[in-house]
């Protein structure tokens, strides 16, 4: 039914979007032989406003892929260097948060393992709203930041990585179908911070996929039913990649080789100094405004690849 509704959407849109030319036109022609210039005004504000409205329809035929309507899993990993990746994931996750809120986009933080003195280990969120996942996979790799370090005595300049896993969110009964004893649930206790209750009871869980050796791991919910609810939406999004992956690679067989998202492979540099500096290294879009990036202002970098993506299709 969601899938229904979203594609009579998108008919009813084209369809409002035709009548809107036909009536521009006709009001054009009208005023041509009746000699009204009066309304030339009206005339190029309603067509700039319908060639504005044109250009945002069209961008969202980027979004061709099968997931890409989806809500997206977004998972952060902090990288070798201790503190310092640990506060640079804690940076990129409030990056997406104020990119998430900037778009309207609801956000449900399914896990965070916090760090030992400051920042996060990883965390997992859940982004929810129309293209989710087609927007977001431009942000699938390894992101890497050249800063001086505050967590350095010296002072002396650091280069930190994080790895960001985007997954679209799978639909168990639509997109597979997994049996019972292909599952292993495992409880144990949270570690880290967090509530009396959280310390005192066995609700972390650890759900493991046998075939395949996934695993998908919560515990920042409060009941393990929650943290088990959690960890299946998040098993189950990685198996889904793990097809969507299969696929991909057959494909490319066709079409050349895929860098894929290794650590020395960074899709984009976060410099913080001697200069200020984002830089993509897929498609060499590149900005100076470092905090605006880190603020959330990341449209310019995702339409550069979606349109790089659509590009290298034809």
């Amino acid at each position: 039914m969601r899938q229904l509704g979203a594609k009579k959407n998108l008919v009813n849109v084209w369809r409002e979007l035709e009548s809107k030319v036909v009536t521009l036109r006709d009001m054009s022609i009208l005023a041509i032989e009746e000699g009204d210039y009066s309304l030339r005004e009206e005339i190029r504000r309603d067509l700039k406003e319908l060639s504005d409205q044109l250009e945002r329809e069209e961008s969202q035929l980027i979004f061709a892929g099968e997931y890409d309507s989806r809500n997206a899993m977004l998972a952060l990993h902090a990288g070798a260097g201790g503190t310092e990746s640990q506060d640079w994931a804690d940076i990129l996750f409030r990056m997406y948060l104020r990119w998430a809120e900037r778009h309207g986009y609801a956000v449900e933080v399914l896990d965070v393992s916090p760090g030992e003195e400051a920042g996060i280990k990883s965390a997992i969120v859940e982004l929810k709203g129309e293209y989710a996942y087609g927007y977001l996979k431009s942000e699938h790799g390894v992101h890497r930041l050249v800063r001086l370090s505050p967590f350095d005595a010296d002072h002396a300049r650091h280069t930190s990585f994080v790895l960001v896993e985007v997954l679209p969110e799978a639909e168990e009964t639509q997109d597979m179908k997994i049996a019972p004893e292909d599952l292993r649930i495992d409880t144990f206790r949270s570690s880290g911070p967090g509530g009396q209750h959280m310390q005192k009871t066995s609700s972390a869980v650890r759900v493991t996929h046998l075939p395949t050796g996934l695993m998908a791991t919560c515990q920042s919910q409060r009941s393990q039913y929650q943290n088990k609810d959690a960890a299946l939406r998040i098993l189950y999004a990685r198996l889904l990649e793990l097809e969507r992956v299969k696929k991909e690679k057959e494909r490319v067989k066709l079409k050349g080789e895929r860098v894929e998202a290794a650590w020395g492979n960074q899709i984009r540099s976060y410099v913080l100094h001697p200069y200020k500096m984002v830089k993509d290294h897929r498609t060499g879009h590149e900005v100076s405004n470092a905090e605006a990036v880190l603020d959330g202002d990341l449209d310019g970098f995702i339409n550069a690849y979606l349109r790089s993506k659509v590009a290298g299709e034809k």
